[in-house]
């Protein structure tokens, strides 16, 4: 049965993980209207206690507690990289919808069980994948929707986010309805020289891990992966981009770490020349204020204007969190929860999709391993991170 649609969702954090505190707690307690952030758990007593305190709200090291005394509807869990699958099969075990962080498990058999418990109990399940909810991303989407680019033939990935997340961006240009078959993958270690490293505060020499792979499509459609280790803090590597190859046009994303610039182009009239579209991000006032929308201009007389509205915007002009553009993807993985469990659907991303990324990551380094030779999909369920 959906749930009430007018009151907010009970919410409780299953872990202690620094994205806790920091990043969904502010999430949740930012979105009254949809959600009610009404407790914390964690493994150790100090932990817990910090994120209780730290959040305004009541904190427990017994899951069970919790769900008697707060009664929440949804957890966030955010703990230990390395405890994704064991606590995210807890939450949903105790009965809660789930909003998992990334990847959903290491072992796509933990992924499988988690699936598993939660069809059993009737509960939804979103995965915490914001790259291509990111609004850059959102407005091209849209646009690839309108149809006016064609078929997206091949897309890429190129240092745009390491693992799932730059799959789940090279895959969304093709939909994530398109099937993979194949995946081909090399992963080689190489020395850096000595350099500052943005995330551990270190100097020194340096070694990075390089991971490149193809996948091929059902359909015919290629996706390209890149990815480096260092890729996040580290000035050898300052390239970002994803692209895509269409029928009528292409989009690449041109990047030095967060500075991008995205061209997107369409055929000219008469078919000899490309027609670059004008992206544009529609503040609240010309000034600034909160991200309202983004707006391509297309040239296209059918669809001149292709709009992706912010779904965070406020709603009083001034009277709203100006969210950066991560932000705004994480929330809008919790809001696509959200509206699973009250609607009664099933979640934009949801928890197939996300075993699917986890799942090419893993056929890319096996394929590595045993030489370069293409790995067939589907892999065995017990393949796990290599």
């Amino acid at each position: 049965m959906a749930n009430d649609a007018r009151k907010p969702l009970r919410v409780a954090i299953i872990g202690t993980a620094r994205r806790s505190d920091y990043l969904y707690g502010p999430i949740v307690q930012a979105l009254p209207e949809e959600v009610e952030l009404v407790g914390v758990w964690g493994r150790g007593t100090e932990s817990a206690r910090r994120l209780g305190e730290s959040l305004d709200v009541p904190w427990y090291t017994d899951l069970d507690r919790l769900m008697r005394e707060q009664a929440p509807e949804i957890g966030i869990v955010s703990v230990a990289y390395g405890a994704n699958g064991e606590v995210g099969l807890m939450a949903v075990e105790a009965g809660l919808h789930v909003l998992l962080e990334t990847p959903i498990a290491h072992k796509l058999s933990e992924a499988d069980a988690i699936i598993a418990a939660a069809a059993q109990r009737g509960l939804k399940i979103e995965v915490a994948e914001q790259f291509h909810r990111r609004p850059l991303e959102q407005i091209k989407l849209a646009l690839i929707a309108t149809g006016l680019f064609g078929r997206v033939h091949t897309s890429f990935n190129d240092f745009a986010g390491h693992g799932y997340h730059g799959v789940s961006v090279m895959r969304s240009y093709l939909g994530f309805d398109t099937r993979p078959v194949q995946v081909t993958g090399a992963v080689r270690d190489y020395p850096l020289a000595a350099h500052w490293s943005r995330l551990a505060g270190t100097r020194g020499e340096r070694t990075e891990t390089q991971e490149h792979g193809i996948v091929d499509f059902a359909g015919g459609q290629l996706g390209i992966f890149h990815w480096t280790s260092v890729g996040y803090d580290s000035a050898t590597r300052w390239w970002r981009s994803s692209r895509f190859l269409a029928e009528r046009g292409m989009g690449i994303t041109v990047g030095v770490g967060l500075e991008v610039q995205e061209r997107l182009s369409l055929l000219a009239p008469g078919g000899e020349a490309p027609y670059f579209i004008t992206l544009e991000r529609r503040w609240e006032r010309v000034d600034g204020g909160a991200l309202v929308a983004m707006v391509a201009h297309t040239g296209d007389a059918a669809q001149p204007i292709v709009v992706w509205e912010n779904p965070f915007r406020p709603a009083v002009q001034g009277h709203g969190r100006q969210w950066h553009d991560d932000e705004i993807g994480v929330a809008g993985c919790l809001l696509s929860l959200v509206e699973a469990v009250r609607g009664g659907g099933e979640p934009s991303y949801g928890a197939q999709q996300a075993r699917l990324d986890q799942e090419l990551v893993l056929a890319l380094r096996m394929s590595s391993a045993a030489g370069g030779a293409p790995v067939k999909l589907p892999l065995d369920p017990a393949a796990q991170t290599l």
